[in-house]
């Protein structure tokens, strides 16, 4: 999955690859996957890969869109609190009624919200234009069933007219049998959802949601809870990237720090591969003696796919210099390694990680949104020549501006957590002034 003759350096020179490159590389190795039919609590977030078309009409029937009295419009014209319409009630038209009695001249039915349009009826007119069947002023709801023997039986007075169709849902007025429901592309969110249900569907057919299993490097590495020994600090990569992950639209397992021995990292990645789609590792990619992601992974190949196994990068990128990506496994199931620190863990996976997972999940819109914005700084920002550094900021859609969190330090989490963009300082510059126009990119 990594590239071929483009990566090799020249003699002497090791490649300095470019943020676009590098996620261009990813992209283009980094397929949907196959879809498979879920269950409709099971498909939510996933991309569908079928049109769906209504079979029935919805509303499938007429019904009342209030509780109150199914009438003839004849009966009730001109009707008023002075000269009200009497009415005989014939019965209770309730949600899920099979039998309906018939409206005939001077006859009105009792009706609930839902509930189907009785034949004969051409109108509804709601409780509170009426006196409920008990008598006097106009009533404030529906009286039980059976109470007292009124609202059912007897009479009814209505105060006031109604034209044909009032208060009625026509039968197809929000899709007809044989409409577009949803489009292939669509991303099933909980009205989606909804629609799929209320038109019969108790399946469909999608892309599945990717499994992402993240682990992070480090015999310093501890879990939270437990008590910090001299030299050691607690796990945080492998906490945010698994959100991150979740955040993107994959299902994420978050296993536990490795100690840095290339033979158990080896091992525990090989173990991972039965539920992995995709295997995101952080620590361990730089030139140290302890880097044990690129000890372990280095020489692990695909052998039965041409330019497989992990390619270990530089990129012209602060932070996030080094990088790694390819493919491990029978299934070829693509890996990608990020650095260690917290930022640069954090921001690589939003420029790389998180487009693949969406690429896998079959989504158009793999990218977090891009805005220009007006820098506000209280001074002037320097960047490394050559190098597109990202830089932690909060973003004021309404002001169109952006305010610098915290140092250009990859270590500076604490700084990540109050950000909810990244300024994007381009290759070519070494500082910006504040005022300047800048791009955003939108994590929040």
């Amino acid at each position: 999955m990594s590239s071929t003759a483009e990566s090799v350096p020249a003699a002497g020179h090791e490649r300095l690859w470019s943020v676009d490159d590098h996620l261009a590389d990813i992209l283009a190795a980094v397929h949907p996957l196959d879809p498979i039919e879920l269950q409709l609590p099971d498909a939510q977030g996933c991309v569908l890969v079928e049109d769906v078309t209504v079979p029935v009409a919805l509303p499938p029937f007429d019904n009342s869109s209030m509780d109150g009295y199914a009438v003839r419009t004849a009966d009730v014209a001109g009707a008023t609190d002075e000269f009200p319409a009497v009415l005989t009630v014939i019965g209770d038209v309730a949600a899920g009624s099979g039998a309906l009695p018939e409206v005939g001249p001077g006859q009105a039915a009792r009706i609930m919200t839902g509930a189907p349009l009785p034949p004969g009826a051409e109108a509804v007119v709601p409780v509170e234009w009426t006196d409920g069947g008990a008598g006097g002023a106009a009533a404030t709801a529906m009286r039980p069933a059976g109470a007292g023997g009124e609202g059912a039986s007897g009479e009814v007075r209505v105060f006031r007219s109604a034209e044909a169709r009032a208060h009625v849902r026509s039968r197809g007025s929000d899709v007809r049998a044989g409409d577009l429901a949803l489009e292939a592309g669509t991303v099933l969110g909980p009205p989606q959802i909804g629609l799929l249900a209320a038109i019969g569907r108790g399946s469909v057919r999608v892309r599945p949601r990717p499994r992402v299993v993240v682990l992070s490097t480090g015999s310093e590495l501890i879990q939270p809870g437990e008590e910090l020994a001299e030299g050691q600090i607690y796990d945080s990569n492998s906490f945010a990237l698994t959100a991150a992950a979740r955040d993107a639209g994959a299902i994420a397992y978050r296993v536990g720090a490795v100690t840095d021995d290339a033979d158990t990292l080896r091992a525990t990645i090989e173990d991972q591969l039965i539920r992995a789609d995709m295997v995101v590792t952080t620590g361990g990619v730089s030139v140290g003696a302890y880097d044990v992601v690129k000890e372990a992974l280095s020489s692990v190949g695909d052998e039965d796919e041409p330019g497989g196994g992990v390619d270990f990068r530089k990129l012209a990128m602060q932070p996030g210099k080094p990088q790694g990506f390819g493919s491990i496994g029978p299934e070829h199931t693509p890996l990608l390694a990020l650095p260690g620190n917290p930022v640069s863990s954090y921001v690589s996976f939003e420029l790389f990680v998180r487009p693949a997972i969406r690429a896998l999940m079959g989504r158009e819109d793999v990218h977090r949104p891009v805005v220009r914005a007006t820098l506000a700084a209280g001074k002037t920002l320097s960047s490394p020549a050559g190098r597109r550094q990202f830089l932690r900021g909060t973003y004021d859609a309404e002001e169109g501006m952006i305010t610098p969190v915290g140092g250009s330090g990859s270590h500076l989490i604490a700084a990540l957590a109050h950000a909810d963009a990244l300024i994007v300082i381009p290759e070519e510059s070494v500082s910006v002034e504040p005022g300047t126009e800048v791009d955003v990119v939108l994590i929040g």
